[in-house]
């Protein structure tokens, strides 16, 4: 069995985002593949041993301060470096400037496996002042994963790399999804309405949610938010300005909740419009749900899970009139979102499979070891 340690800034259940979702499916697949993982990232709450997640274990250490979102944590230092000499290999989530640091001071030499989920989009004065750590801790570590052909392609930084670099798309394991019973839809169903399209992720700047809620102006479709995250105070203030009575904003929920919008809803839009989203592991649970999905085109693994015209429709970013014709359009035309609906389905089974993710995982493993 080989141990390996994730490494990254949060985790479950202080966080709930994509990053946390593929470690999840990570930790809770591999063992099937002979993997054991263990996860450390830093959380607000303090520091934690052996937090259970699942079935495999976490730990916290107590944040000190964030910088640019960035959490740093002084008692992380001393924690990964004990925790790294346990395990086999230690696998990074990058972008994390703090985990640059801690992996020159951790004080051994573990194989390395670096998954790259995205670009550095919004902090760029201050990625010119990271830029050398960065490409040092990129240059030092053994592998770099990424997560679709399209953002390995289209990053400057990737490309930087390229002879370290391999593509591994990232899956979903739909048996670790719990099931949900009669009364929690209806519940639902009374809640949000017949008939709706959904969004599932974080309310953080690069979602393109203001851009989503100008596409809903003047128009009868009703749209949900599940999720909660730094912008949401300013999006609920947005709506209500644009006098938006065809919205509701959730919160974050349970994932048993989660799922139950995602069974009951229309479509699926998820609007965002730069590289910070890189994959879009919301995006491929709406396919694994069989919704018509709507997504920008901007280059991410977005554009390998959503297909124009096949699974959905992709639209120019941060354009409210495309996004609002193509919801319209799907809203009007039942039969092509449902049609739309089964191959999305079609294309997670054939494609985004957690199996096929976790044995090129292991594989990679293995050969480093």
């Amino acid at each position: 069995m080989i141990k390996v340690l994730h490494f990254f800034k949060t985790y479950l259940p202080d966080s709930m985002g994509g990053i946390e979702q593929v470690v999840f499916q990570l930790c809770e697949g591999g063992r099937a593949y002979g993997v054991e993982a263990e996860v450390l990232y830093v959380s607000r709450r303090g520091g934690r041993r052996a937090i259970q997640v699942g079935s495999h274990l976490s730990h916290s250490s107590a944040q000190n301060i964030d910088v640019a979102s960035t959490p740093i944590s002084i008692s992380a230092l001393k924690d990964f470096r004990e925790l790294s000499e346990c395990a086999d290999l230690v696998h990074y989530h990058f972008p994390w400037p703090f985990m640059d640091v801690a992996h020159f001071l951790k004080g051994s030499r573990k194989p390395t496996v670096l998954t790259y989920h995205s670009d550095i989009v919004k902090q760029r004065g201050l990625l010119k002042l990271y830029r050398p750590l960065m490409y040092r801790f990129l240059t030092d570590v053994d592998r770099i994963v990424a997560s679709s052909e399209s953002y390995f392609k289209s990053s400057p930084t990737l490309r930087d790399f390229s002879e370290k670099v391999v593509v591994i798309p990232f899956g979903l394991d739909e048996r670790s999804y719990p099931l949900v019973d009669d009364e929690r839809l209806q519940y639902w169903r009374k809640e949000v309405g017949q008939k709706f399209f959904l969004f599932v992720g974080a309310l953080r700047y690069y979602k393109g949610l203001t851009y989503l809620l100008r596409a809903l102006q003047s128009t009868d479709m009703r749209v949900v938010i599940l999720g909660d995250g730094p912008m949401a105070d300013d999006l609920k203030r947005e709506a209500h300005e644009l006098g938006l009575a065809n919205i509701q904003f959730l919160g974050r929920q349970s994932d048993v909740d989660k799922v139950a919008l995602l069974n009951l809803s229309y479509g699926f839009v998820f609007p965002s419009h730069l590289r910070s989203e890189a994959f879009g592991m919301s995006l491929l649970e709406a396919a694994m749900f069989g919704k018509p999905m709507i997504s920008c085109e901007i280059g991410s693994g977005m554009s390998d899970i959503n297909i124009n015209g096949l699974t959905g429709f992709c639209v120019p970013p941060a354009d409210p009139h495309a996004l609002r014709a193509a919801m319209q359009r799907l809203w009007d035309n039942p039969n092509e979102a449902a049609q739309l609906g089964i191959r999305a389905r079609s294309r997670y089974v054939e494609r985004f499979r957690s199996e096929a993710m976790l044995q090129a995982y292991a594989n990679l493993y293995s050969s480093l070891i």
